[in-house]
């Protein structure tokens, strides 16, 4: 069996094993370690769960996301009942600042906009609203501006990532006025997302470029 045949049934058997999942539903296939996943799910939750259990699995370096969500009719709600519905939900997570963030809802996609301080809330504002019924997509445009910079972005994301047991010769750091870029290799998708992860958690950061190879 050859390696993309390999990596296929792995990736099918993670999808057969997540249970907000319909595998049936989605159709898998796979180059050189990027892995193409089509096919139909009844929510944009499903989709995202899909493709964030294709990404657990070992020797997987890209994925390329062509699944289209089909919502049953008896589920389908209005543009301003997904707005309403969104703006709610995100009033009640605690992790979303009052206030800052907007909601934009065209043919059930939702686009969020605003400022937050964090990279967290913006994560926040985008799972709060992901899993509502009627939802096809949503697109974050949230942007993040930190309330101070802090005085050695670098230094500080170069230390974390020590205390995660990265190897400081597989991970190069570099920060450039709140803007961080991760490079080097890992051994899985995993550890390349908490190396952004961890950069992310750093006072100052305004955006994170992860070009972190998976070898």
């Amino acid at each position: 069996m050859s390696d993309d045949q390999q990596l296929k049934q792995a990736v099918l058997d993670e999808l057969k094993w997540e249970p907000s999942v319909d595998a049936a539903h989605i159709g898998v296939t796979t180059k050189g370690g990027v892995v193409t996943l089509s096919g139909s799910v009844d929510s944009y939750a499903e989709k995202h769960a899909a493709e964030t259990a294709t990404l657990r699995v070992k020797d997987v370096k890209a994925v390329a996301e062509e699944i289209e969500v089909k919502l049953p009719f008896s589920i389908r709600h209005g543009d301003a009942e997904i707005a309403d519905a969104a703006v709610n939900r995100m009033a009640w997570s605690s992790s979303v600042p009052r206030d800052a963030v907007k909601v934009a809802v065209d043919k059930g996609w939702i686009t969020l906009i605003g400022e937050v301080h964090w990279h967290y809330q913006r994560e926040a504002a985008a799972e709060a609203v992901r899993n509502l019924w009627g939802v096809t997509g949503v697109s974050n445009q949230i942007s993040i501006k930190p309330k101070a910079n802090a005085g050695n972005i670098k230094s500080d994301i170069d230390k974390a990532l020590n205390r995660s047991w990265f190897n400081p010769e597989h991970v190069v750091v570099s920060a450039d006025d709140g803007k961080v870029t991760l490079s080097g290799t890992v051994d899985d998708w995993s550890e390349r997302a908490l190396a952004g992860t961890t950069a992310w958690a750093a006072p100052g950061v305004m955006s994170v470029t992860n070009n972190i190879r998976v070898d």
